[in-house]
């Protein structure tokens, strides 16, 4: 593979005018194609297969007027007792009438009728059913519901419309372009070139443009979830530069050693390249893994940031060679310009001409400080990292609802308003369908179902129940006593589908926006461990590939399982417990959101092998060349520390930046990913990383040799590559 590589980055720097006219003309259709076809994405999470969504599927189908999305306007009245009087009233009525004819409603129910008002007669709430689902509202008719109520706001009371149709897309904004701004920084004082830092950036950016671009084009025909664009964006924008980086360190490297450009961009992009195909494929891989968990919005979201890593890798070895053609030497400082030994094209320079090798740099000198105290220092590390992973047992997951909402937004205003009046039930109310063979049946069976809710505990109320036209189907609302991510709740859920599961005569199911929380959570929680032991076991075999070596593979998993609990654990005392929340602007501490686990650790794992394959490979390089256990790890740490501690700096930056975004879902993604990345490149892979490696010594590049036979050799290294170089240089015998 390096071999194949060195020579595409050759040919990219010699046609480096038509790579880049290819890419830019690439990124312009792309971005026409997503300006013409870009579909809407879906705020909601369903989950085939579940309860909830079997009963969803059976009112669209025997129910459509109460299938689709529903609003609740929270209304309070000035003074307590108003709402009794023939004036509160009057402003009441007129509010449902207003709310009944609004575009894409089919009605309003007025609360004096169902009873729907506190008895101090100050609160009221006025149930809105919509046409259409929540993903099909449009942006118009929300607005307009929004608006609702403005006659009474202007007499005093307080109108909060709320509910499932108030879902959104996350918005974009400039904080997260601070993320960027901070990479750029890092890269310019990494580099010292000015010239470096922007086509590195440069590179990423388009990468990402054209990513992106074709994820937006795809959404007309695939449905994306509301935050699957930005997890890809976020990812996206990370890899993008980091192997960007990687590769013109690299070449930078080959420079200084006296290489011409097109020669040292070829073997950057032969070295450096193998690895970032390599690490681009474990964060593939890890992604679209995400698929047999068999969860649809899940898959959607893996593939779609796999899509956008993909277009990074190839960015990065085909644009960045072209890129730092037409850069030439200028990639490097000014006051090492000068220094370069300017070699024939195409020919490397003399032994003789090549540059000491300073050995005194802050990785060289943290290296030999971690091996001389090797056992205390693995010690402290995994005490400290076993302290930051003692919230992860505790750890609690649920979809967000509007309590968890930015203050301020009319989601959590309505949202704080009902619990202030009616109490955190009426925030997250159920739905239990009643389905029998004919208008009789459901009749009979609706007064039992009833009866046996209501005699549930933690049922505050029972709703009458509503028919549909041929009296098939009927619609029971459930109100709990406590909120929609109280664990009571969801105990609750459980309680009512074994206390109607024998109903005869008729098919119950429960359903809303709680039990699909609920049951989209519990599927997540069931599939995490499988999918964590495949991660596990793919980083045991990819490694085993790589470094030829049963134990490496073994330290890197375990490494990587240390990272992933202590990453739950930080999040979880900051998002769900609330401890140092406000450093966040975290306004309501919630349990994790429910699909952040796995993503997590499909993410973390691609990043967590990239740090390993950066400081093991050059590690394993030096072993197999003559060094000794402990020489090679010093300088596998001494070369690559300073590349790897600026790529972990940049993509903490990128993800950090998400964390500023008001979306509580997206700031806790953004933060666990910015904490994970933070902990597995400065404590797993730069400390605790070369402490057992020398510690093991020569044992850990052991491997059976019928093992060694049967494993294919993948050459991220770059072995074959300079028997190739070689062979070239030795001159042809006649």
């Amino acid at each position: 593979m390096a071999t194949l590589l060195y020579r595409l980055g050759r040919g990219a720097l010699r046609r480096r005018r038509l790579v880049v006219a290819l890419w830019l003309v690439v990124l312009v259709v792309a971005g026409l194609a997503a300006a013409t076809l870009r579909g809407p994405t879906a705020s909601n999470f369903t989950m085939p297969g579940t309860e909830s969504q079997r009963a969803l599927d059976l009112l669209a189908e025997q129910f459509p007027a109460a299938s689709g999305a529903t609003g609740t306007i929270t209304v309070k009245a000035p003074a307590d007792g108003q709402l009794a009087t023939p004036q509160g009233q009057a402003v009441v009525r007129e509010l449902v009438q207003q709310a009944s004819t609004l575009p894409g409603v089919v009605g309003a129910v007025d609360p004096f009728q169902v009873g729907a008002v506190t008895p101090n007669g100050r609160y009221a709430l006025v149930q809105v059913q919509f046409a259409t689902g929540g993903d099909e509202v449009t942006d118009e008719q929300r607005t307009a519901y929004e608006e609702v109520g403005a006659a009474a706001k202007a007499q005093g009371w307080q109108v909060a419309p709320g509910g499932e149709v108030l879902g959104g897309e996350p918005e974009i904004g400039s904080t997260e372009a601070l993320g960027v701004l901070v990479a750029a920084i890092v890269l310019i004082i990494t580099f010292g070139s000015l010239v470096a830092a922007g086509m590195t950036m440069l590179n990423a950016l388009i990468g990402v443009g054209v990513g992106m671009a074709g994820l937006f084009a795809l959404s007309g025909v695939i449905e994306l979830t509301s935050t699957a664009p930005i997890l890809a964006l976020m990812l996206g924008l990370a890899v993008g530069i980091d192997y960007s980086l990687f590769i013109t360190s690299r070449h930078r490297q080959n420079l200084l050693e006296g290489l011409s450009p097109e020669e040292a961009v070829g073997r950057a992009v032969g070295t450096a390249g193998s690895a970032v195909v390599f690490a681009g494929a474990t964060v593939v891989i890890a992604l679209a893994g995400l698929a047999v968990v068999n969860i649809p919005f899940l898959t959607v979201m893996g593939l779609a940031a796999a899509g956008t890593v993909t277009v990074a890798v190839l960015v990065a070895i085909t644009l960045q060679p072209a890129l730092l053609g037409f850069a030439g030497r200028r990639v490097l400082p000014r006051r090492l310009r000068s220094t370069v030994n300017s070699a024939a094209p195409g020919e490397p320079s003399d032994e003789e001409t090549l540059p000491v090798e300073d050995r005194s740099g802050f990785g060289f000198r943290w290296a030999r400080f971690v091996i001389r105290f090797r056992v205390p220092v693995i010690l402290v590390s995994l005490l400290g990292l076993g302290l930051l992973a003692l919230p992860t047992p505790d750890m609690r997951l649920a979809l967000p609802d509007a309590s968890t909402a930015t203050v301020g937004s009319p989601a959590r205003v309505a949202s704080d308003l009902t619990t202030e009046g009616f109490g955190p039930g009426f925030t997250g109310r159920l739905a239990v369908v009643v389905a029998g063979d004919d208008a009789q049946a459901t009749a009979a069976a609706v007064p039992q179902v009833a009866a046996m809710i209501q005699r549930t505990e933690n049922v505050l109320a029972v709703a009458p129940p509503q028919l549909s036209p041929d009296g098939r189907t009927a619609l029971l609302g459930v109100v709990p006593k406590t909120g929609p991510t109280d664990e009571a709740t969801e105990t609750l859920v459980h309680d009512v589908r074994d206390a109607v599961g024998g109903v005869k005569g008729a098919e119950v199911l429960l359903t809303g926006a709680t039990a699909i929380g609920i049951d989209v959570s519990e599927k997540l929680s069931d599939a995490l461990p499988i999918y964590l032991l495949l991660v596990v076991g793919l980083s045991v075999l990819l490694l085993m590939l790589v470094f030829r070596s049963l134990l490496v593979p073994l330290k890197a998993a375990l490494g990587f399982l240390l990272t992933v609990a202590a990453t739950f654990g930080i999040t979880v005392a900051i998002f769900q417990q609330g401890h140092l929340a406000d450093l966040v602007g975290l306004d309501s501490p919630a349990p994790l959101v429910s699909f952040l686990p796995i993503l997590l650790i499909g993410i973390l794992f691609g990043l967590a092998m990239d740090y390993e394959v950066f400081l093991v490979s050059r590690m394993r390089e030096d072993f197999v060349h003559g060094d000794t256990a402990r020489e090679a790890t010093i300088s596998g740490m001494g070369h690559g520390a300073r590349v790897v501690t600026a790529a972990a700096l940049i993509m903490m930056s990128v993800f950090g930046g998400f964390v500023f975004l008001e979306d509580p879902i997206i700031k806790s993604m953004g933060f666990a990913l910015a904490i994970g990345v933070a902990i597995d490149a400065f404590v797993v892979r730069m400390t605790i990383v070369p402490a057992v490696m020398s510690l093991l010594g020569d044992r850990a590049w052991w491997l059976p040799r019928w093992l060694n036979r049967a494993l294919p050799n993948v050459d991220i290294e770059g072995e074959g590559l300079r028997e190739h170089l070689e062979e070239d240089r030795v001159p042809a015998r006649v």
